[in-house]
């Protein structure tokens, strides 16, 4: 991992030189972006690309293995209405934290009224929109646009992720109720999502050269006076995330009696890949992976709480970031926010996160917060020359919280390993397969036995 994350910082230093140097050159004649722009620009859509497209097959495989694997897990019901209600808690001292330094630091007074252009948003959050939503148009969500030109066709694919949810939870409550009939087709589904997460390492291993393209690009699209007028939004909006991970985050592990810096080791390869790759869904292998093998955390229990934590925790997405943004977007217009505004904020981020399901999470977040304020939409333009900035340190605190729910809630359960959550590290992010088998019978096997000694113990 030590490598890895070398070659990240590598490639975050050469994406911005080629991106200042693309923004000098200039567009070509006919006032097109240059060949280094548009090789950038190639990369970094190309390696987006290659993360949407395992993203139907592993967010439908992993959804319907987790959730027949709660079959294999005592008192199913309880962790979880537990790991939903930890996700409820962690987002809210999120958001809370967004609005204070919000309102304290007032980063939209700051902001460049001539550098910086509103634009209205591609796609719009709204809670009817949220609703109508979840109802699945066709098995997985599927959606084909597509227009004549001079007798020629060009379309285009997208999906929906809450509707592929909605499918795959569907899906696997079925499978549990059918019972042995099911087993073939739940065997089947967990070879597909160990072949699916096989293919995404392949695809994550090229995570520096994606990370090249989508930095480059953003400096060479947007320049460094957009960029600039932005830094204090930046500087606070990371100044919250820091204060979540870094701080928040190891009170509850301390207050849990585990120990932080076992807790930094182990999540740590997860919240690295996910500062790259920008995808929660693309890093869930490796998060579910550090789960269970880092924290000790039952396989039976991790499948479940890490990918629905994987669609639907967004701390970093879904609580500090709108608070953040929305409260910039309001100064930048000169609109002052009540009291009511503010608590609508914590509102929508506390139940709204489920809007956030998908690679485009954090735009359909604040609209559906602007949406709910009243704020104006085309505000989110303002903020699109640092996306990619910021975007980062949002994953790398949605992974590190996806990961630490599950740690809290077995702690609290009991069923935590804890002589695996604190063995010594081996600094190895991607871990042969053999091992990790062994260590999630080792996890399965500290369930059983805890869940035997409370059964004992009521006896």
């Amino acid at each position: 991992m030590t490598n890895f994350g070398w070659q990240i910082l590598a490639a975050l230093v050469v994406g911005l030189v080629l991106g200042g140097i693309a923004m000098s050159l200039g567009p070509d004649a006919e006032g097109n972006p240059n060949g280094l722009h548009a090789t950038l620009s190639t990369i970094g859509s190309s390696y987006v690309s290659l993360l949407r497209a395992a993203v139907i097959p592993l967010v439908f495989t992993a959804i319907v293995s987790s959730i027949v694997g709660l079959r294999k897990v005592t008192n199913a019901a309880r962790l979880a209405g537990q790991t939903l209600l930890w996700f409820a808690i962690t987002a809210l001292i999120a958001v809370t934290i967004g609005i204070v330094l919000g309102v304290t630091f007032r980063p939209g007074a700051s902001a460049s009224q001539t550098a910086l252009t509103p634009e209205a948003p591609h796609s719009v959050g709204t809670w009817w929109n949220f609703l109508i939503g979840l109802v699945p148009s066709n098995f997985l969500g599927l959606g084909v646009s597509g227009s004549v030109t001079e007798g020629a066709f060009s379309g285009s694919a997208s999906f929906n992720v809450l509707q592929i949810i909605v499918i795959s939870v569907a899906v696997g409550i079925a499978a549990l109720k059918i019972g042995e009939k099911a087993e073939p087709f739940i065997a089947l589904t967990e070879s597909a999502l160990a072949i699916i997460q096989k293919v995404l390492w392949w695809i994550i291993r090229i995570a520096p050269i994606g990370t090249i393209g989508l930095i480059g690009n953003a400096v060479a699209e947007y320049g460094w006076d957009k960029m600039g007028s932005l830094t204090w939004f930046v500087a606070v909006l990371y100044i919250g995330l820091a204060l979540v991970l870094f701080v928040v985050y190891p009170i509850l592990v301390k207050a849990h009696g585990l120990s932080v810096k076992q807790y930094f080791s182990g999540v740590w390869p997860a919240v690295q890949l996910g500062f790259v790759s920008r995808s929660s869904i693309g890093t869930l292998p490796l998060t579910q992976r550090v789960t269970e093998r880092n924290f000790g955390v039952p396989r039976g229990y991790a499948s479940f709480a890490v990918p629905l934590g994987a669609t639907t925790k967004m701390d970093g997405c879904a609580a500090i970031y709108p608070a953040v943004a929305a409260i910039f977007i309001a100064q930048f217009f000169g609109i002052d926010l009540t009291i009511v505004q503010y608590l609508l904020i914590v509102v929508v981020s506390v139940v709204g996160s489920a809007a956030t399901a998908g690679t485009t999470g954090a735009t359909v977040m604040l609209t559906l917060t602007l949406s709910t304020l009243g704020l104006p939409l085309e505000g989110v333009g303002l903020l699109l020359a640092v996306d990619p900035i910021i975007d980062m340190g949002r994953t790398a605190v949605n992974v590190a919280g996806q990961a630490l729910v599950p740690t809290i809630v077995a702690k609290r359960e009991g069923i935590l390993d804890l002589d695996l959550y604190n063995a010594p590290r081996q600094g190895v992010a991607f871990s042969n397969d053999d091992a990790d088998e062994r260590e999630g019978t080792q996890a399965d096997a500290a369930e059983q036995s805890a869940a035997a000694e409370r059964e004992t113990t009521r006896a």
